[in-house]
């Protein structure tokens, strides 16, 4: 037998008796292991444990169902109602899952250390992003993007903020609903304030006229409409401006003006109050929108427009 062979042998016998104790040494630790974990489990009550599971579920519907039932007849105490269920459901959970714990498991220090790591990391899991929102909003009341009472765009919503809190901001929109924003979201988007902590907010409204017509008249009309508004605030500035644009096909003169509402709350009765007054003007001096031009020539033979009918 080659030198060779005969060393690799002996290498091999000698690893397979090194190896063979600890292995028999693993081998033996493993029943012990699983004896010591099938220790702190109850058998007994295991299926104690699961009738608890049962009749908690039972308990559940019929909370919802007497809710439902109690809903129903008193209408006027339709949130209480709600609020106390969500209440018992929540105390139920909690009272099922001790019950579970204490039948099935035998509670000592062992035991206490695992569910002790496994809320610890269940809980660290679920309040990331609760924590992540209580420092934007420390931030947010440093920084002061905005104030209560500001008139916001966010994330397509437009409305009033009511409330800044360590975890949310509260939004009450012109259609009064409440959105509540996570203050981490805020910091990380982009917010538009319309006013930041002043009563008076500038409005912008837009006119459409046809390019055959008087546009200075329609300026200045447009700007006597917004200097005699009741809501307006006559301590700022009062703008017109003109651009053309392209508007449903048709070449038009877009009319923007440009003034500031005395109080927020007063934005959309500003609005509806100009453009009933501006509408009302353009009537009564012929002022007209945007329509077709068909270009062609008078009797002179000089280019003229006339508007399609």
């Amino acid at each position: 037998m080659p030198k060779r062979t005969v060393t690799e042998v002996l290498v091999c016998v000698a690893s397979l008796l090194v190896a063979t104790p600890v292995l028999a040494q693993e081998l033996n630790a493993e029943p012990t292991d699983l004896a010591r974990l099938a220790g702190f489990v109850r058998w007994s009550g295991a299926m104690v444990s699961l009738l608890v599971i049962i009749g908690a579920a039972i308990l559940l519907r019929s909370v919802s169902a007497v809710s439902a039932r109690l809903a129903s007849t008193f209408a006027s105490r339709r949130l209480a109602i709600q609020k106390l269920e969500s209440f018992v459901r929540f105390f139920i959970y909690v009272a099922a899952a001790a019950l579970v714990i204490s039948l099935s498991f035998r509670v000592n220090q062992t035991v206490l250390t695992v569910i002790g790591g496994t809320l610890a990391v269940a809980v660290g899991f679920a309040m990331r992003d609760l924590v992540a929102a209580v420092i934007a909003g420390v931030t947010i009341m440093f920084d002061r993007p905005f104030q209560v009472g500001d008139r916001v765009e966010y994330a397509g919503q437009y409305g009033d903020i009511v409330r800044i809190g360590l975890r949310s901001v509260r939004m009450q929109t012109l259609d009064d609903n409440v959105v509540t924003i996570p203050n981490n979201k805020i910091l990380t988007d982009v917010t538009s304030s319309g006013n930041w902590g002043e009563l008076e907010m500038q409005v912008r409204m837009e006119f459409y006229v046809g390019l055959d017509q008087d546009v200075d008249l329609a300026a200045r009309l447009v700007k006597e409409a917004l200097l005699t508004s009741r809501f307006i605030y006559l301590d700022r500035p009062v703008v017109v401006l003109m651009k053309q644009v392209i508007r449903d096909a048709y070449v038009a003169m877009q009319l923007t003006g440009r003034a500031y509402v005395l109080d927020t709350k007063y934005e959309k009765a500003f609005e509806t109050d100009v453009n009933r007054r501006v509408n009302r003007a353009f009537r009564q001096y012929g002022v007209e929108p945007p329509a077709m031009l068909i270009r062609g020539a008078d009797a002179t033979g000089a280019p003229a427009a006339r508007r399609a009918r």
